[in-house]
């Protein structure tokens, strides 16, 4: 079959690889089928031209996958229309599929008319779902989907099995998408020249936070052996120099950290690496060996200060073992993420300006960092309860009426007026925003004295990007 692969524009410079979309093309193509991609995201082509496209070329199956941001969900409502604009749509068929559509499939279909929706996992639902469409199985069978049948009834299967080595998963098709541009992302503590590609070094997490949405529960790790060969693979092929393990979490253990480094310092795979961490395992023994392995930045969900909002979050954190995980990052030289959310069940106001409190005195600027309001996006526990106060009347009244931006308030779960929050919010977000245009200030001033008092002859320019 003749599958195109659709990537979205997110009205950015450079946008992340489309890992998911890339993992279902190389089993796809594994199996025997032809796949293309469309490549929205690069070329910023309007909506029309996407039908267009599909009136001048011939497919079995266009496939879009979305997460559940406010600004995809009317990418995806735009994308439909384009698609199901196309005088070929009755030849092909329209499947949806990421966090945004698994988290109310029903919905997602009416709202796209898409024929089939993909929940969980992909890679072996995906390529089943083509055979179905190929008549060599009914999509009843395959599991992780959901459908109106013939008589327009909603059919949505038992959910897919996940893979539990995921070892065997065939890695992303890299060679359908355009290398060059997508490792141009600028990442923490990346040189200009060099090059930067994600990567999964799992799937999956150990914790439940009441606003994350998964449906994959545990968490399934890659083997040190597999994840170096794919770092190999990019490095030697693609020149790549940076890997962002774009999983929700490589720190999932003591044990499995160390281990991991130690793999790669014994394959000298030499490359900088990034990964989003745990900070109750952040020692001083486990940081050293992530930087000798090549770490240069771990990003931390944090997410509050207040020690009753972290348990009611189920953060597994404290604000003691918060401060001693970010004091350890620092000391031993590499940079720490400090992602801060505020707004969840009953949060304090005041712990907006602790949190202004910490950044200030502990991010170190790799990255500007502000506080948003916490989202309670469709199929995590944060949405349940709101739908059970009365805060939001289901999965249309979120995207439709609540959730309109992600610095703005979808659901306000405290106990003061928006305003209040706002204006707090405000505040907060200023002053880190101006300490960060000071810093900005000062490098540049110390980089000019540099400049003209010593005739620094390595420096290359103010107006670098």
């Amino acid at each position: 079959m003749k599958i195109l692969m659709v990537v979205y524009d997110n009205d950015s410079y450079i946008t992340w690889f489309p890992q998911g979309l890339a993992y279902l093309a190389s089993a796809a193509r594994n199996t025997g089928h032809e796949v293309s991609v469309y490549q929205q995201d690069i070329y910023h082509w309007p909506d029309e031209h996407l039908t267009k496209y599909l009136d001048e070329h011939e497919f079995d199956v266009v496939e879009v996958s979305v997460i559940g941001g406010y600004y995809q969900y009317h990418k995806l409502l735009s994308l439909s229309k384009a698609i199901n604009a196309s005088k070929n749509r009755k030849h092909f068929k329209y499947t949806i599929g990421g966090h945004g559509p698994a988290s109310d499939p029903e919905y997602f279909m009416r709202k796209t008319d898409a024929d089939v929706v993909g929940i969980g996992e992909g890679e072996i639902t995906f390529v089943e779902m083509l055979d179905a469409f190929a008549g060599k199985r009914t999509l009843e069978s395959v599991d992780g989907i959901a459908f109106f049948d013939k008589d327009g009834n909603y059919v949505k299967t038992k959910p897919r099995e996940l893979i539990q080595n995921i070892d065997e998963i065939a890695w992303p098709a890299y060679d359908l998408f355009d290398m060059t541009y997508y490792s141009l992302l600028r990442l923490p503590n990346i040189k200009p020249n060099e090059r930067c590609m994600p990567m999964l070094s799992g799937r999956g997490c150990i914790f439940a936070c009441n606003f994350c949405y998964r449906l994959d529960k545990g968490f399934r790790p890659r083997s040190a052996e597999s994840i170096i060969k794919e770092i190999e693979f990019l490095r030697d092929t693609y020149n790549i120099k940076y890997i962002a393990f774009s999983d929700e979490l490589l720190m999932s253990s003591r044990e499995r950290t160390l281990e991991l480094c130690q793999a790669f310092i014994d394959a000298k795979i030499n490359v900088k690496w990034d990964c989003n961490g745990r900070l109750n395992f952040a020692d001083i023994d486990v940081l050293e060996k992530m930087k000798e392995a090549g770490c240069v930045f771990i990003n931390y969900g944090i997410e509050s200060l207040d020690n009753a909002t972290l348990r009611v979050m189920h953060k597994g954190l404290t604000k003691d073992m918060i401060i001693r995980g970010v004091e350890n990052t620092l000391k031993v030289g590499i940079s720490p993420g400090l992602n801060i959310i505020y707004g969840n069940i009953n949060e304090p106001l005041g712990a907006i300006d602790d949190a202004v409190d910490f950044l200030l005195k502990y991010d170190d600027h790799a990255q500007m960092r502000t506080i948003r309001p916490v989202t309670p996006y469709p199929g995590t526990e944060l949405f349940e309860y709101a739908i059970e106060k009365g805060l939001v009347k289901d999965t249309a009244d979120f995207y439709e009426n609540k959730h309109t931006n992600s610095d703005l308030i979808a659901v306000n779960f405290t106990q003061y007026t928006d305003e209040e929050v706002y204006e707090a919010l405000y505040q907060a977000n200023m002053r880190l925003i101006h300490r960060y245009q000071e810093l900005q200030m000062e490098n540049s001033t110390r980089i000019c004295d540099d400049l003209y008092h010593n005739k620094n002859a390595d420096f290359r320019g103010f107006r670098q990007s």
